[in-house]
């Protein structure tokens, strides 16, 4: 396996200058304090309710069923779908749903709790940089992205990194956080410059961290799978025949997990979860995969999530919840639900990986001149 290996601190990395230095004393007394010279860094995750009664389970439901790029349903075929039946019956099954995993010590959802620890565990890990700003937000929900890039920007970030939390590029996940983002620069008069961090499925050491991950559940259990689901988040099949790369993607992230940890197609398989309407959805289904491998006779089971960087309520839910039903009362015997990368040690090594690599070029980051990181040689030309 060939490596490359860069340094955020090689005699290549351009020096920093600060426009602003030296300017202070030639500027007159009454002239305004701005705040500059600071690289913000955003993380955005998918979304989540603010509470789980009617009411607000509606609003967050309409804000993502409304997103043009989740729903390409003709508007004038959707709108009264949506707004006359699904949001008059849905709220209540999805806010039933969010009661079985919500974080009742700080009333709010999963998602919500991990996405800001991820963000301070950052921020920490990036503290010798003085001119690095880490925040957070949801794409829908709160707090919003166009609020957060505000916030950055007021505190004198002038180069702003997005990162949304997908590892795979979907165009109803990754491009829309970007269309966010760019929709709120339209509004600014003075915007800061933006990067979008790319899909990271096949970034080593994000494929490293799933497996040890793994592993270690594994070592936990009192019992031994027959064999594991990969289970990733549905799409409509239309979605990848108009050309949407996610469903190579996740197959991608799942054939690297197999090769670094050995194993055969049937032990490590791909299926796809929580899929939406009567439309037909990226195959095999993970519930349906779930009740076949009882009704065959597989007595241990587990599953696990790698499209999902923080668990939620497709994983602790519908996964830990109504598929471990699903396979017990067809047969199965032993079910177990692998936890998302979260912000465990692992799963920080990712975000902080893909932090540092998209940053190069804006800064080295003092204190961490010869931190490394390592790709794969072929990773972004191999095809998936």
């Amino acid at each position: 396996m060939d490596v490359k290996v860069f340094s955020l601190g090689s005699a290549a990395a351009p020096a920093q200058v600060n426009p602003h230095a030296g300017t202070a004393s030639a500027l007159p007394a009454t002239h305004p304090q701005v705040a500059h010279g600071k690289i913000g860094v955003l993380l955005v995750n998918l979304g989540t309710p603010e509470a789980t009664d009617y009411w607000s389970m509606r609003r967050y439901l309409k804000q993502f069923l409304s997103d043009r790029r989740v729903i390409e349903v003709p508007k004038i075929v959707w709108w009264p779908l949506l707004n006359l039946v699904i949001l008059s019956t849905r709220p209540q099954k999805s806010g039933r749903a969010y009661d079985e995993v919500w974080n009742t010590e700080i009333d709010e959802s999963p998602l919500k709790t991990i996405t800001r620890s991820q963000a301070e565990k950052l921020a920490a890990a990036l503290s010798s940089s003085a001119n690095v700003e880490v925040d957070w937000a949801m794409r829908y929900g709160l707090p919003p992205i166009a609020e957060r890039l505000e916030a950055l920007q007021a505190k004198g970030c002038e180069r702003i990194l997005i990162l949304p939390l997908y590892p795979q590029y979907a165009a109803a996940t990754t491009a829309t956080v970007n269309d966010s983002a760019f929709d709120a620069l339209k509004k600014m008069r003075w915007q800061p410059a933006l990067r979008t961090a790319p899909q990271y499925c096949d970034d080593p050491v994000y494929i490293e961290a799933l497996c040890k991950s793994l592993l270690e559940h594994l070592d936990t259990l009192d019992f031994e799978p027959e064999l594991i689901l990969t289970s990733y988040h549905g799409l409509p099949k239309e979605y990848l025949l108009k050309g949407d790369p996610y469903h190579c993607q996740c197959y991608k992230t799942t054939r690297l997990m197999r090769e670094y940890l050995g194993w055969s197609e049937d032990k490590l398989q791909v299926t796809f979860q929580s899929r939406f309407g009567a439309a037909e959805w990226l195959q095999p289904y993970t519930d349906e995969t779930v009740k076949a491998l009882a009704h065959k006779g597989v007595k241990r089971l587990a599953v696990m999530t790698p499209g999902f960087s923080a668990d939620c309520l497709e994983t602790l839910e519908e996964i830990g919840g109504e598929n471990a039903e699903y396979f017990l009362e067809a047969g199965g015997e032993q079910f177990s639900a692998v936890p998302c990368l979260n912000d465990t040690d692992h799963g920080m090594r990712v975000i902080e990986n893909i932090v540092r690599r998209e940053l190069m070029g804006w800064l080295p980051l003092p204190g961490h001149q010869d931190a490394d990181i390592v790709t794969l040689q072929n990773s972004a030309t191999e095809p998936a």
